[in-house]
């Protein structure tokens, strides 16, 4: 394989850079409702896209802020959140972070998450593992939902009467403990790393979780559709967790189609 992952941690960290510089000095725009965009997320995109056209000009790039495919018939996409986690770095607190990867025919093959609040670099590449700032990393042992950490995402706005807000009252009711950081490629790196056991999104995009998917495989947890299907790149909601046992009862509790 080619240095696709140099090329992700190169670009993650460059755009982490922007984020530490742009603090406390930036806008705040509105995309919508409880939506927001600042200077520092535009910043942190044109470092990474710098980055990878220079590497790979023949690739596609898909970032959040340009949500246009760069269209030259590659087999080749790169997805990139350069702030995911805007609405906590807008209020100074912690997570937030930069996720960059590279899937190849809609399959992930390279990744990285870059955090610059604890200078944490999660990295994975197809068959090769996952790591932590250079160190292996695996997901917990957690086998039954009531003994687990578990985590869930939800877009800005929710309906109470939503079916996922339906899900997330049942699993509430079934887990150790629930938690709601705000930023979703993080999520997935924890439940890579063994701190979250399992976490599941159902309205989200490619970009915020195509390196998280990978990192958590990859550290050998299951991420499937939230039915149990296959995880499709291109209809990005799923569930994960750290075994199967635990996936079984995560999605059996879900009940989402």
């Amino acid at each position: 394989m080619r240095d696709y992952l140099k090329t992700c941690e190169r670009a993650a960290r460059a755009g982490g850079e922007q984020l530490v510089q742009w603090r406390g000095r930036f806008q705040v725009h509105s995309k919508g409702p409880s939506d927001w965009v600042t200077e520092a997320d535009f910043a942190s995109q044109d470092a990474i896209r710098k980055i990878v056209e220079a590497d790979f000009p023949d690739h596609d790039f898909l970032g959040e802020e340009d949500t246009e495919i760069r269209q030259t018939g590659s087999r080749f996409v790169w997805h990139v959140d350069p702030l995911d986690g805007t609405t906590n770095y807008v209020h100074g607190a912690p997570p937030y972070c930069v996720s960059v990867a590279l899937a190849e025919e809609g399959e992930v093959i390279a990744a990285a998450v870059y955090d610059p609040v604890l200078d944490e670099c999660f990295t994975a590449e197809r068959g090769q593992g996952a790591r932590l700032n250079g160190e292996p990393i695996a997901v917990s042992n957690a086998t039954n939902l009531e003994n687990s950490l578990v985590t869930a995402s939800f877009p800005p706005l929710v309906d109470p009467k939503s079916e996922e807000i339906q899900a997330f009252l049942r699993i509430l009711q079934s887990a150790g403990s629930m938690r709601r950081t705000g930023s979703a490629a993080l999520n997935l790196c924890y439940v890579a790393a063994g701190r979250f056991d399992a976490f599941w999104a159902v309205t989200i995009k490619s970009w915020d979780v195509a390196a998280g998917v990978l990192l958590v495989r990859e550290a050998g947890g299951i991420v499937t559709a939230p039915s149990g299907s296959s995880f499709v790149l291109d209809q990005p909601k799923f569930a994960c967790a750290a075994s199967e046992k635990l996936h079984r009862e995560l999605i059996s509790g879900l009940a989402l189609s």
